[in-house]
């Protein structure tokens, strides 16, 4: 196996190059956790990976509570379905806290004001009372908890990890929070040992051919803890060695398509470049720099044949969508026809006009 061969099968293993699944929920399901700080590309993150979709039909499987938008993990915003997410929050959550530990001293953010804060969360939430971002800055605000130094950010945060508030359907095209509970009401939850196997399963088996030190910068797991993952799974997975690094992948559907020549049209921070410490099999160092901002930006790329080769973005004028893009070399007019073809399938995904 060569790096090209591991980007072709990640392809097929994410689901963008051979989807077989059904609903977004499923999407989300297979992929464990699907990074989303940008919402609007987040959507669409799961909607290229389930032909057929639109975006209204991802914002409904969120609406409902199907699937999750929260911290978790690194941490940073994901998506995760309503099955996992309270063990995933539960796994996750120590790593966070002492990551924020120091900033939260800055912030003058203790225990204490932390449990008020979520104490005051819970009031203005329940009962099915959801709240924008805006609306919680201006409650906390009264409540004595300025923004300054983006604190509030902080205190969302803990109580999202605490498994307290999670996302609720969007108001006036706007996400908001809710009470977890009270859009999850069902609770699973695994003892540790356990959700760090199954963390490992279901990443290696939906970004495979990955390596431990990939797992790890996913995951934000401590390096122990994902051998110890490793270990647990190891049975069920095949190993190749590539460029003094082992790639661990699981042998299901793992025919490879070396003439894969496709353009897939990828959103921001997408799981086929973010979830990998190791970005050589699909970007070469000079293409990195262009494609992640030295401040951790990751820009909607363009992949052919596995390859990112280029960069792109949309604006979007009331119903029409505008594709601006720029490639790291001259791709040719039969590669350009191909990314507008790819354009107008994301284009009909919004609902717009080209």
């Amino acid at each position: 196996m060569n790096l090209n061969e591991i980007a072709q099968l990640s392809l097929a293993k994410q689901q963008i190059s051979a989807s077989k699944l059904k609903t977004e929920k499923e999407v989300v399901f297979w992929m464990g956790a699907v990074q989303a700080q940008d919402f609007p590309m987040s959507k669409w993150a799961v909607g290229v990976r389930l032909p057929g979709s639109t975006e209204k039909s991802v914002e409904a499987s969120i609406d409902s509570g199907e699937i999750i938008r929260t911290h978790v993990l690194r941490p940073t915003w994901h998506l995760v379905s309503a099955e996992d997410v309270y063990w995933m929050l539960e796994l996750s959550a120590p790593q966070i806290k002492t990551a924020a530990r120091s900033r939260d001293r800055e912030l003058g953010l203790t225990e204490v004001a932390f449990s008020r804060c979520n104490t005051l969360l819970e009031n203005w939430l329940h009962d099915g009372h959801f709240l924008t971002r805006e609306e919680l800055l201006k409650l906390l605000a009264e409540a004595g908890f300025s923004n300054d130094n983006n604190r509030v950010s902080h205190i969302l945060m803990r109580a999202e990890i605490e498994g307290i508030i999670g996302s609720g359907p969007d108001k006036e095209g706007k996400p908001t929070y809710a009470i977890l509970t009270e859009r999850v009401p069902v609770k699973k939850l695994l003892k540790r040992d356990e959700a760090v196997a199954e963390l490992g399963r279901r990443y290696f088996t939906s970004h495979g051919p990955a390596t431990l030190p990939d797992f790890a910068w996913w995951s934000g797991l401590p390096i122990k803890a994902c051998r110890q993952a490793i270990e647990a799974i190891k049975t069920d997975f095949i190993t190749e060695e590539v460029d003094g690094e082992t790639y661990w992948f699981h042998p299901g559907n793992s025919i490879l398509n070396t003439e894969n020549k496709a353009i897939y049209l990828l959103p921001a921070y997408d799981e086929f470049i973010i979830s990998y410490k190791n970005r050589a099999a699909t970007l070469t160092f000079d293409n990195h720099l262009k494609t992640v901002s030295n401040n951790g930006f990751f820009r909607p790329v363009i992949v052919h044949n596995g390859q990112v080769i280029g960069v792109w973005k949309r604006t979007i004028k009331k119903d029409n969508a505008i594709l601006e893009t720029e490639y790291f070399g001259n791709p040719g007019k039969a590669i350009q026809k191909q990314v507008e073809k790819e354009f107008e399938k994301y284009v009909q995904f919004l609902g717009k006009n080209v």
